[in-house]
């Protein structure tokens, strides 16, 4: 297949093209390189692809319909898997436009460029955001009308783009609701690396609330096989990718990292955050009947794997901003 990959320097987005390439597919790969965070961890994804034969890189926005629209017709894409989006919900609530912008608009941008050239297959990234305030574990037949954060209310709006699309013009939409993925690798706004990271240099980890909300904690290799796996003709589907295990708490990841660090966490308590969920968990059940995936990496093995590759990249990562 020739699949247009978009977010492909970031962190699902270099794994996802990772295994897509193992398995010979082409891939046509973009990203705006923004500053969410430092760019420095984007290069060294987009280094690991860019030498992979079947792999072509361009810099274009999802936000940009001209840019993508040029796109289009010289590639006759047979899926578009996006992956392009803002992550983060305490970022979200700072900077909301870029989040409608990117999440939303974005999304659409994608879907109108699909319906003019006749690209039927559509894989969209989603979130376990959507699910505050629901019974765990969580299911993808739950409501989720009441978003607590601008990055969650822009992941609705995609959801929802994404079925019109396919009611109106039969584009097959599998839409993945991911679950706190972590590995090597992974964005330095979220706590499996930063607390990596400020274990290692003795920095304090600002903790909010007292460290018992939990996380269905999901491997990046794990949530890059689950997208591939989406591919399939589906319809509609909404799928949960996650853990699928007992929820795991922040104080457990606080001291799986210590472990495999050999050093002890310097904690700086703050309240709970009100965007903040207090735990996910989700009911997978779904994702092994409708795709044939589960989960195959533990939290232990998954955490000592992230240490290990934040040890072997210190050096330049040390210099990185956004710890």
């Amino acid at each position: 297949m020739h699949i247009l990959l978009t977010g492909c320097a970031g962190f699902v987005g270099w794994k996802t093209g990772e295994l897509l390439l193992d398995r010979g597919h082409r891939i046509t790969g973009i990203d705006n390189l923004n500053d969410q965070y430092d760019g420095r961890l984007k290069t060294w994804r987009l280094r690991q692809l860019e030498p992979r034969q079947g792999f072509t890189f361009q810099r274009r926005d999802i936000e940009d319909g001209p840019a993508m629209e040029r796109l289009f017709p010289d590639n006759a894409f047979d899926a578009v898997i996006n992956l392009a989006a803002r992550g983060g919900v305490r970022a979200s609530v700072e900077n909301p436009q870029a989040y409608l912008g990117t999440n939303a608009a974005g999304n659409l941008n994608l879907l109108e460029c699909m319906r003019r050239h006749g690209v039927k297959k559509y894989v969209l990234s989603s979130t376990s955001s959507l699910y505050s305030g629901q019974d765990m574990p969580f299911r993808e037949s739950l409501p989720v009308n009441e978003p607590i954060s601008p990055y969650a209310a822009s992941k609705k709006a995609a959801e929802a783009m994404a079925f019109s699309y396919h009611h109106l013009y039969g584009i097959d939409v599998s839409v993945l609701r991911y679950f706190t993925v972590y590995g090597p690798a992974g964005r330095p706004d979220m706590a499996p690396l930063r607390f990596v990271h400020r274990i290692d240099r003795g920095i304090p980890i600002t903790l909010y609330g007292d460290g018992s909300q939990s996380r269905d904690f999901t491997y990046i290799d794990d949530i890059a096989e689950g997208t591939f796996l989406a591919l399939k003709k589906v319809g509609f589907e909404i799928v949960n990718l996650g853990g699928g295990r007992a929820p795991i708490s922040i104080n457990d990841l606080i001291g799986q990292l210590e472990n495999h660090l050999g050093k002890k966490a310097v904690i700086d308590r703050k309240p709970f955050h009100k965007v903040d969920m207090l735990h996910t968990w989700a009911d997978i059940a779904k994702a092994k009947s409708l795709l044939g995936w589960e989960p195959e990496t533990t939290f232990e093995e998954g955490a000592g794997n992230l240490v290990n590759w934040y040890l072997a990249e210190r050096d330049w990562l040390r210099q990185m901003d956004g710890f």
